[in-house]
């Protein structure tokens, strides 16, 4: 049920516009970002729930939503915020093409590398891990499998990777899926000798209880999103209760959702790993005319007048060049609708 707090759905659907953003390569089984831009008095806003997710689940990204644009994001404790470059799933000679797209490749501070991906083989994943530390001889590296890997799979995979990476290799998020696994796949790790830190992702976002990853001893991080964790404000309570460091990473938004994701990084007391917030460049289109894109490995916080994260103007050419159909427009309305149901 509602809270009081919540403005009306039709309050929120004032004025809300879907665009359809190209990706420029495959992402998450994507070829384009579907998101639902919003309005609110404090500000532009993102509602963009993967497509699978179901009106509950969906609720936790429309209170994000909610929050940017009603409430606002809070002000920062930095203005700048470091953040990794993410290299989906290419064989290892499409590595420089993607490294490309990011200004200043060379003061990149870490790339998060996916792997695991269906279809592909170990050797792949090795290949491309390769072709990234031959390419940024000073950043560190992580891989994300998203949970697909099996125990066993995780250890042999991981001890291969360690020996490429050596020590740069930061941590891998998310190897195995579910939150006693991840417990089960460290005791594995030490017992084989491989010193590996590892992340957890889904099992932080997805879980009914986000501090059971902690409460298990099942990661060295966490892996915190704005949006499936309902909001900046809550993601704080959580990291804060978790007492475990943090990687803020972006949900595959626009520039204007990425916006809460750098609110969340930049009132984060310590930052000990770059975020993974640099995905902007993933997108072929952006809904900014000068999209949230690193520069020198960095993401430079918006803040508007009164001091506060506040997500920058869309550019309306941008917004009508990118804008979904009628048919999405309403399909998305009614999804939003469902979830504005679900809210606490």
């Amino acid at each position: 049920m509602t809270g009081p707090t919540h403005p009306s759905v039709d309050e929120v659907l004032d004025g809300a516009v879907v665009v359809s953003l190209p990706m420029r390569t495959r992402f998450r089984g994507q070829d384009a970002r579907e998101l639902m831009l919003l309005r609110g008095p404090r500000g532009w806003a993102e509602f963009a729930p993967f497509p699978e997710y179901g009106p509950q689940e969906s609720a936790q990204w429309l209170a994000a939503a909610i929050e940017a644009g009603w409430r606002g994001l809070g002000e920062p404790l930095r203005h700048s915020v470091p953040v990794n470059a993410t290299m989906p799933a290419v064989d290892a000679a499409g590595v420089d093409q993607v490294l490309s797209r990011y200004q200043d490749a060379e003061a990149i501070p870490a790339v998060k590398i996916k792997v695991a991906e269906p279809g592909q083989n170990l050797q792949q994943d090795l290949d491309r891990v390769a072709a990234v530390a031959r390419a940024l001889p000073d950043a560190g590296l992580r891989v994300d499998a998203n949970g697909a890997w099996s125990i066993p799979e995780a250890v042999e995979a991981l001890e291969q990777i360690a020996a490429i990476a050596g020590a740069r290799f930061e941590y891998a998020e998310q190897p195995v899926a579910g939150v006693e696994p991840l417990a089960q796949l460290r005791e594995e790790l030490v017992r084989a000798g491989v010193p590996v830190r590892i992340a957890a992702d889904e099992a932080v976002r997805k879980a009914q209880d986000p501090l059971r990853v902690a409460q298990l001893g099942a990661a060295d991080l966490i892996v915190v999103k704005v949006p499936p964790l309902g909001g900046v404000q809550r993601a704080l309570q959580i990291v804060q209760r978790a007492g475990l460091d943090a990687v803020v990473s972006s949900a595959l938004d626009s520039s204007v959702g990425l916006t809460a994701g750098l609110a969340l990084a930049s009132r984060l007391p310590e930052l000990p790993f770059a975020c993974g917030l640099g995905t902007v460049p993933l997108l072929a289109a952006d809904v900014l005319s000068s999209p949230l894109v690193p520069v020198s490995g960095a993401l430079t916080v918006p803040v508007g007048d009164d001091g506060a994260v506040v997500a920058p103007e869309p550019d309306p050419q941008l917004i009508a060049q990118n804008r979904a159909g009628a048919e999405r427009q309403a399909w998305w309305e009614q999804r939003l609708r469902q979830a504005y149901h679900e809210l606490p």
